[in-house]
């Protein structure tokens, strides 16, 4: 084999990593590599649905043209040039949206501009980022806002240099995207308050902190004093106090999960994040309930491969343990990296989970 053919597989981890996502058939790495069967001359995606070619006939290249140079041909039935062919629209596209300063670019007008139909365009972005066009171009313009929100003079210049047409269309997004009223965010939370209440658990003590809102921090412990420190440290300006019984129902789910059940009831957020680490937490929360993924799995489910580090980071810095499942992911070897709660309470909970999954099987 020459030396592009190894483009690929550069190591023999990552060559074992593309296999079980081959033999998994997991659509979130499709884009990012391909394989090419030796017998066939034939390269796929990764979730093709045609019979699995044996191991020892299999290598694997990082984009198409790749395995085209070393003489293989697309396959027919899984058409994995046209995957390739969507990351590459969607980033045109968000250069287009970046440079645009209109509020809510039709989706008619981008795919106009990027001389494709609407459904092309939205199949695209659901393919390459799991968002529709408008989410996208929201998440990029309140990452934007946010930015401009801690220097501006006041809040309306924010809102208008980032291109929302009207404070009323930011505000309406502003639960969803900062959690946050714009306002709020600029005096880093201030005026937010926050309730907060106990409960026991198989791991300790947990502290819940939630908002009228939604969930806004996850703590475990053994001290309620040193995790109601925690919680005022995270959100300094915010009104911090004991709460009412008003989210008890949140309480009893998250003590269900620390029991190693999986979720009944979706909880709400309300944390402060970025548009990059609201994608993290959305990629750990479709890990499914049992399993878990390395941190270069999320990067590359996310189309960032060369983010490991950043996932990293947004692991640590996740306010609401349990509900954003950050103790699923592990490294690449399959140890456990580091946990804010300790790296035993990690193993207990990953073990309680996969019993429970093995059982209810």
């Amino acid at each position: 084999m020459n030396r592009a053919s190894h483009a690929g597989q550069r190591t023999a981890g990552a060559a074992e990593e593309y296999w079980r996502a081959v033999l998994a058939r997991d659509p979130r790495w499709d884009g990012k590599f391909v394989l090419a069967v030796l017998s066939t001359r034939i390269y796929c995606r990764p979730s093709c649905p045609a019979r699995r070619p044996l191991r020892r006939n299999v290598r694997f290249f990082h984009r198409p043209e790749e395995a085209e140079r070393n003489g293989f041909r697309p396959c027919l039935r899984c058409r994995p040039k046209e995957v390739s062919s969507a990351a590459a629209l969607v980033e045109r596209a968000s250069r287009r949206l970046l440079d645009s300063e209109a509020d809510g670019m039709k989706l008619s007008a981008l795919a106009a501009a990027m001389q494709c139909s609407t459904g092309v365009l939205r199949r695209a972005f659901q393919q390459t980022t799991g968002l529709t066009p408008r989410a996208f171009a929201d998440a990029l313009r309140v990452g934007r806002l946010k930015k401009e929100l801690r220097g501006a003079r006041n809040v309306a210049d924010a809102i208008y240099g980032t291109g929302f047409g009207s404070s009323s269309r930011v505000y309406e997004r502003s639960n969803a995207k900062l959690g946050m009223t714009p306002a709020a965010y600029r005096r880093g939370g201030e005026g937010m308050k926050i309730g907060y209440a106990f409960a026991e658990s198989p791991l300790g003590k947990v502290l819940v902190g939630a908002t009228e809102r939604g969930v806004s921090a996850v703590y475990l412990g053994e001290s309620e004093k040193i995790l109601a420190g925690e919680l005022r440290r995270e959100y300094p300006l915010a009104e911090v106090g004991p709460a009412d019984h008003s989210f008890s129902r949140w309480v009893r789910e998250i003590v269900h999960r620390l029991e190693g059940e999986p979720a009944r009831l979706d909880l709400p957020l309300d944390v402060r994040a970025t548009a990059f680490q609201r994608r993290v937490w959305q990629e750990l929360q479709g890990i499914p309930f049992g399993t878990t993924r390395t941190y270069s799995q999320v990067a590359r489910a996310m189309g960032k491969p060369k983010a490991v580090r950043a996932v990293a980071r947004a692991c640590a810095t996740n306010p609401v343990s349990i509900v954003v499942p950050c103790h699923r992911v592990i490294r690449q070897d399959g140890s456990l990296a580091g946990y804010r709660w300790g790296l035993s309470r990690k193993e207990r909970l990953l073990a309680q989970e996969r019993s429970a999954a093995q059982a209810n099987r």
